[in-house]
């Protein structure tokens, strides 16, 4: 069977300074700032394009990857 990558965004929220940029570049509004503290990625909605972490000015987002079978990645795609 074959295997795909989803890659999604993750913060690490100890190191979120909460500026907001993120949310502001992410095409599918997948971010939010949560009490006002530090950013969260809903991940049924981020797609893994990587502009949140191109702007992160604290660098504490990073792309993770995900394995999943051919069937859960073509559901993935609609």
């Amino acid at each position: 069977m074959n295997q795909f990558i989803r890659r999604q965004a993750s913060i690490n929220e100890a190191g979120c300074v909460a500026c907001g940029s993120c949310l502001k570049v992410c095409p599918k509004g997948a971010i939010q700032i949560y009490q006002g503290l530090f950013a969260r990625v809903d991940s049924s909605s981020c797609i893994g394009c990587g502009r949140c972490v191109k702007i992160c000015p604290a660098s504490v987002i990073h792309l993770t990857g995900r394995k999943l079978s051919a069937t859960a990645a073509k559901g993935s795609l609609t």
